[in-house]
């Protein structure tokens, strides 16, 4: 298995700290002025999507993780579950609620995900980069709310809340970047 130290952490690389997968969501190099230098880095788990924040020093060596991925469609949320279709072979697997973590709040009927293994077992599961969904529910707008800048709570029809301009109304199908719930633009 290959191995990472110190000089090869950025954002989004896996590594395997005490058995468990993690990916870097933030880093820091840190050159104090007396010592050595070190990493200050967030990383989030794999299996619980938990993030913790750890300490690198020279020296220190992690192993990479074997993580591979699989394009499923979602079917639908049985209560504990949410239940995953393989289109190949037509196989079914569940997820807990902590595992999807915040991707479940783009869940769709019959979208298609990518489904996280480790070791042979699902682990996680990261919603498609964009989508295109119809805002459920927005407060209407008011006269005079033309400033270019501003921008209103808006309910998506999966439940997912994003921040939209003034101009897009309730039924609209906006376009959303799902890795960090923001408005791109309005679909015609």
């Amino acid at each position: 298995m290959a191995t990472i130290g110190m000089g090869d952490i950025k954002k989004n690389v896996r590594l395997i700290i005490g058995e468990v997968p993690y990916k870097v969501v933030e880093f820091q190099h840190v050159k104090p002025g007396k010592g050595a230098a070190f990493v200050r880095m967030k990383i989030k788990s794999f299996l619980n999507g938990k993030v913790v924040e750890k300490t690198v020093h020279a020296g220190d060596k992690f192993e990479v993780p074997e993580i591979t991925y699989k394009t499923m469609q979602f079917l639908y949320d049985d209560g504990e579950m949410f239940q995953f279709m393989d289109n190949e072979t037509y196989d079914q697997i569940g997820l807990t609620h902590e595992q999807c973590d915040d991707a479940s709040k783009w869940f769709k009927d019959g979208i298609s995900v990518d489904i996280i293994f480790y070791k042979g077992d699902a682990i996680s599961v990261t919603a498609p980069e964009t989508m295109e969904l119809v805002i459920a529910e927005t407060p209407p707008n008011f006269k005079g709310d033309t400033s270019s800048g501003s921008k209103k709570p808006a309910t998506l029809e999966t439940g997912a809340v994003i921040q939209v301009p003034y101009h897009v109304l309730e039924g609209d199908t906006v376009k959303v970047n799902t890795v960090d719930g923001e408005y791109l633009e309005k679909v015609k």
